[in-house]
């Protein structure tokens, strides 16, 4: 069947109007062809559709029946043809993002996602729990569309934007006897237990944590380990030990912990938006880097 769009058009108009006339009139055409039209329409479905007199166009129950199904198929064209617009302009379809356990803590990411939410309603957002290791993968195979991670060696189709930098801070419970000081050096906690990640938890802080311990000759003893950052808040809450971890988890606010800024200047976590240089950025994603790099440390 050789059936096209315009000869559902016709159709309607013609089956509306009951005029041929009035039809050619309303599709902005001459008679003659729009009947050509709707008898080639006949042709190809082998059904007579109207019943034509010198006076009158009536539908027959055939018609009536296909003048139903048209609308129809004319309606779900309009649709999805709105649908593909407005998904490829970024106000409908979806957004596939991992995070690392601190970012709903980061003020920054956070606000970015409260304000692509009151913006674009329609943009179901996927929001994916992964450590920064775990991200790797599934942002090279496009199964996210962003990752918002800790610093570390990406591969080479990988690019990336620095967020912020967030400061480390010493965290222990409020009866230690370091919890009166204001703010620590990092030399301040040689010595102590520390709870810390588990080396194959594949978190990014781990890293930089140790780093930054090592760097200031600090060599920390590790009674505890874990492989969330909230499961070393709930161990340091029991008294078990100390640990050091960014600001965002601050945000937790348990009642028994102090937080205690650290002294040095490169006591800091960077935190990466990371996406794959091999695809296009589709408009949700361009809308939501650009949320998420407005506040950005550049």
């Amino acid at each position: 069947m050789a059936i096209e769009l315009r000869h559902l058009r016709y159709f309607i108009a013609v089956a509306e109007e009951l005029h041929f006339g009035r039809a050619a009139r309303r599709l902005n055409i001459s008679q003659p062809p729009l009947s050509q039209q709707i008898q080639q329409l006949e042709q190809s479905i082998q059904a007579r559709l109207l019943v034509r007199t010198n006076r009158s166009v009536q539908l027959t129950p055939a018609g009536a029946a296909f003048l139903q199904d048209a609308r129809a198929i004319l309606l779900q064209v309009n649709q999805s043809a709105d649908r593909a617009a407005r998904i490829h302009q970024g106000q409908q379809g979806e957004l596939r993002i991992g995070f690392t356990s601190s970012a709903p803590f980061t003020g920054l990411v956070s606000d970015a996602l409260f304000r692509f939410r009151q913006r674009w309603p329609e943009v179901h957002i996927h929001m994916q729990e992964h450590n920064t290791r775990q991200q790797l993968t599934p942002l090279l195979d496009g199964q996210l569309d962003l990752g918002v991670m800790r610093n570390t060696p990406l591969p080479a189709d990988l690019h990336y934007q620095l967020l912020l930098r967030e400061p480390l801070y010493a965290v222990m419970h409020r009866d230690h006897p370091l919890a009166q000081h204001r703010s620590l050096s990092v030399r301040a906690l040689t010595g102590e237990p520390f709870i810390f990640f588990d080396a194959q938890s594949g978190t990014a802080l781990y890293g930089d944590i140790l780093a930054l311990l090592h760097r200031y000759h600090v060599s920390p003893v590790i009674t505890q380990e874990a492989g969330e950052a909230m499961t070393i808040l709930g161990l340091v809450a029991t008294g078990l030990g100390i640990s050091v971890l960014p600001a965002a988890f601050a945000r937790a606010r348990l009642a028994d912990l102090i937080w205690i800024p650290l002294e040095e200047s490169d006591a800091r976590s960077e935190v990466w938006l990371v996406w794959s240089a091999l695809r296009e950025p589709t408009a949700q994603m361009r809308n939501m880097q650009a949320l998420m790099l407005e506040n950005a440390e550049i």
